[in-house]
């Protein structure tokens, strides 16, 4: 299993150590993070920012190329939704789809769920 997490993991993570723990107990350790979520979990002010730092330290972040971007362009076109879903939404469940048995952390199932329903691979989505 590969956990992966989109901003909304990120800050449910942050609020919920019990379940922090868990995951790392289980062994969904560490977190794959596509590093534009950072611009939707942080705020550049690292007062506020200090405990998601915490976390996304303990995390893999990784960086999001051409071919990645339009894979997740492809998705979200496919869900005839691409209006209101996000890019960065996009871009965590084609970064997902390339891993390996990927359980995406989010408090966003229904916009994850439909990419995921596009992508070849199964993903699982979890609601925080």
């Amino acid at each position: 299993m590969t956990l992966v997490l989109d901003s909304g993991g990120v800050s449910a993570l942050v609020r919920q150590r019990a379940r922090l723990a868990e995951l790392r107990h289980i062994g969904a350790w560490p977190p794959q993070v596509p590093a534009v979520v950072l611009a939707e979990s942080l705020t550049g002010d690292h007062r506020h920012d200090f405990h998601a730092n915490q976390l996304l330290r303990m995390c893999q972040v990784h960086d999001v190329d051409e071919s990645l971007a339009r894979e997740a362009a492809a998705l979200r076109t496919a869900t005839n939704r691409a209006g209101s879903i996000s890019a960065v939404d996009a871009i965590v469940v084609a970064f997902a789809a390339r891993q390996s048995a990927p359980v995406v952390l989010t408090t966003d199932p229904d916009d994850l769920g439909a990419l995921a329903a596009q992508a070849l691979q199964h993903i699982t989505i979890t609601g925080t």
